[in-house]
């Protein structure tokens, strides 16, 4: 019970109640939870809607500038080329070109983006044979059988970042094999959500080609920045050879 004294209440919960592993169901004793987030991260569980905090930046990335958009919406700003709060394809195209993609791949991304995001984003009921996106409604582009770390309005939830890789990081704790990484898209699949699950199979795929170190790992660093953008931005700079510069 909790004590009423002097107006506070301390809420405790039995032993039973705090559990993560379930005897009779395996499944949650291999995919485990981070039981210390509280200890390295401020409300782990809250969804910041300008910054994309883990137990190792808790601010979010430095001297990345969110401009007053949710973390989703800055997610997808680097392909805003020219800012005004719209993503046409063309700029799409060479958003993935800037990223050291070649043609062929940046034509299909390009087509497969903006026909599936487009409509959706739209802030009229009429479609536009230009296919835009506005970055505005972005969150009403969000689809199913992903790992749930941006929520329904495009803010980012540490503690599902944290537990991707507590879940199926085995190898080492803070980075993920291309095998770890197709068993998390595989176990994140919501029934007959046929869109969803090749949506995630591909937008991670990219992110390992984009982001994979030399050993063949994604780091949680690379998947952190990718859900606030400033990835994007840093891997851009650094196929024109601007890392480490000033500007």
């Amino acid at each position: 019970m909790g004590d009423n004294s002097g107006g506070n209440q301390t809420l405790k919960a039995s032993a039973d109640a705090m559990l993560t592993v379930a005897e009779k169901a395996p499944v949650t004793s291999q995919r485990k939870l981070r039981l210390d987030l509280d200890a390295k991260l401020p409300k782990p569980y809250l969804a910041r809607a300008l910054a994309a905090p883990d137990t190792d930046n808790v601010d979010g990335t430095w001297g990345h500038k969110h401009n007053n958009m949710s973390v989703l919406q800055q997610h997808v700003a680097f392909f805003d080329q020219d800012d005004n709060g719209i993503i046409y394809p063309s700029e799409t195209f060479k958003g993935f070109r800037d990223l050291g993609f070649n043609v062929v791949a940046c034509v299909f991304f390009t087509m497969l983006v903006h026909g599936t995001m487009s409509y959706v984003t739209l802030p009229t009921w009429l479609p536009s044979p230009c296919f835009p996106i506005y970055i505005e409604n972005i969150h009403k582009a969000k689809h199913g059988s992903d790992s749930a770390t941006y929520d329904t309005e495009g803010r980012f939830i540490p503690a599902n970042l944290e537990n991707i890789f507590s879940k199926y990081a085995h190898t080492k704790p803070d980075k993920l094999t291309f095998k770890e990484l197709w068993h998390m898209t595989d176990s994140n699949r919501n029934a007959c959500d046929f869109f969803g699950w090749a949506a995630s199979k591909l937008e991670w795929g990219v992110l390992y080609m984009l982001a994979k170190d030399s050993e063949g790992f994604l780091s949680k660093e690379s998947v952190r920045r990718c859900f606030d953008g400033s990835l994007f931005e840093y891997c851009a700079r650094m196929q024109k050879g601007l890392v480490g510069k000033t500007t």
